[in-house]
């Protein structure tokens, strides 16, 4: 039942990403910025169905690999430190370069402030409060939920409350055959699918990396290597394809550490893991063959609720569509109701609420001045686990920093994190070239 509720939630939080620009999880953020692109152009049926295919094929991969890879990817994994951890989520943060829009100064503005608002809260380290203004609600930080919401959902709505023209926001074309992915789609996905399935498992087996993590970096190696990457967050299908099938694997890979070592990598493989308890079970690199009926009645398990999931929401795309049919003055109630209701259910506070709304307004001036909004997240999502991993890692080598390069796989992210930030310099390079040779002839 828990594992059918963890990649269960995984493929319904594509949903009102696509539909409303609400995040119906964490690692759902990244889907917003094409998913509701492609919404907006007439497109809604085909991103929820692509959505659900990538989470099939890549939530199936991500079975595979805990059914054949289990001892292998976690023996791995246990070669990951504080420095390895730390190292990773400077690469996760060189995705701004891929995730910012037209000014790269704006989008490490937004990142540096995502930072910013992941440091407040209680020092883990000292036990002090930071950046509290003297409000006890703020000791325990501030809530991803709060921020992704009000950003994304409340900023969308103000925004689109001053430019409406109509009754209906969307178009939604009439026939079963626009409401679902054409072949052209699947075609254009192949290399997504491959890539959300990879990262998303791989990222999933490191204990604390988290689907949100896998999200952001599968999006950003597939603008990457893409052919257009100047279409990415305008509404292009393998942007929803590539961090949904990443964000489905990670399920597989979370459940890997879990089984294999007795180490839950996030807040549901702990529940899940207390459920093992108090069954009895004690994971460990032993279960498998001690426990196998367990093992593999919960692969047979995922099995069956990728296929069921499917068959839930390939038929439902129609319906789900209808949703953007309905006029502005009832959407947007609609969209604030929802909302708040998801904002207040998970900590029944009203500060939350002002919070919300706070950074509603927040979205709605980053939307007027152009500042990109994924770059913001992205440091929330990874500004405290690297804070984390660096104090650590310090901690380890008596304040020397020599020891993020002096490991190998730690040495080896710094180096692709540098790549990556240099990716726009070489590029303006070239550009640069063509234009003098243009010139000269």
């Amino acid at each position: 039942m828990l594992a059918g509720i963890f990649y269960g939630a995984r493929y319904g939080g594509s949903t009102t990403s696509i539909l409303l620009n609400v995040p119906g999880e964490s690692s759902s953020v990244v889907t917003c910025l094409d998913g509701y692109q492609m919404a907006r152009k007439g497109r809604a049926g085909p991103a929820l169905g692509i959505a659900a295919i990538s989470s099939f094929i890549a939530g199936t991969v991500g079975v595979l690999g805990l059914m054949l890879l289990a001892p292998p990817v976690a023996r791995f994994a246990l070669r990951f430190g504080p420095p390895e951890y730390f190292a990773l989520m400077v690469l996760g943060l060189a995705m701004v370069v891929l995730l910012a829009g037209k000014s790269m100064i704006k989008a490490l503005l937004a990142m540096l402030v995502g930072l910013w608002l992941a440091s407040v809260g209680t020092d883990l380290f000292t036990a002090e409060s930071r950046f509290t203004f003297g409000r006890t609600e703020l000791l325990d930080g501030i809530d991803f939920i709060v921020v992704s919401i009000g950003i994304f959902a409340i900023g969308e709505v103000l925004v689109n409350m001053e430019s409406r023209t109509g009754t209906e926001l969307f178009k939604v074309p009439k026939g079963i055959r626009n409401l679902l992915p054409t072949l052209q789609d699947l075609k254009d996905c192949r290399f997504a699918f491959l890539n959300g399935s990879v990262v998303g498992f791989l990222i999933g087996v490191l204990p604390g990396a988290g689907a949100t993590i896998a999200s952001f970096i599968s999006y950003g190696i597939e603008k990457a290597f893409s052919r257009h990457p100047e279409k990415f967050g305008t509404g292009v299908v393998e942007g929803v394809a590539a961090p949904e099938g990443a964000n489905n694997a990670d399920a597989g890979g979370a459940l890997v550490p879990l089984l294999t070592l007795g180490i839950p990598g996030g807040n549901t493989t702990a529940i899940m893991l207390a459920g093992l308890l108090l069954w009895g079970f004690r994971p460990g690199p032993l279960l498998i063959q001690e426990h196998p009926e367990l093992f593999w009645g919960l692969v047979a398990s995922m099995y069956i609720g990728n296929f069921m999931l499917l068959i839930l929401n390939l038929p439902l795309v129609a319906l789900f569509a209808q949703i953007l049919r309905l006029p502005f003055y009832v959407l947007y109630p609609f969209i604030f109701g929802i909302s708040i209701v998801g904002v207040y259910s998970v900590s029944q506070s009203l500060f939350d609420l002002w919070m919300l709304g706070f950074f509603g307004l927040l979205g709605y001036l980053i939307r007027k001045l152009d500042f990109p909004a994924a770059p913001l997240i992205l440091g929330l999502v990874l500004g405290d686990g690297m804070e984390r991993a660096l104090r650590q890692s310090l901690m380890m080598s008596q304040g020397e920093l020599s020891i993020l390069v002096y490991r190998p796989i730690s040495a080896l992210l710094l180096l692709l994190a540098v790549i990556i930030l240099f990716t726009p310099l070489i590029h303006k390079v070239r550009s640069w070239k063509v234009r003098v040779v243009e010139q000269e002839t």
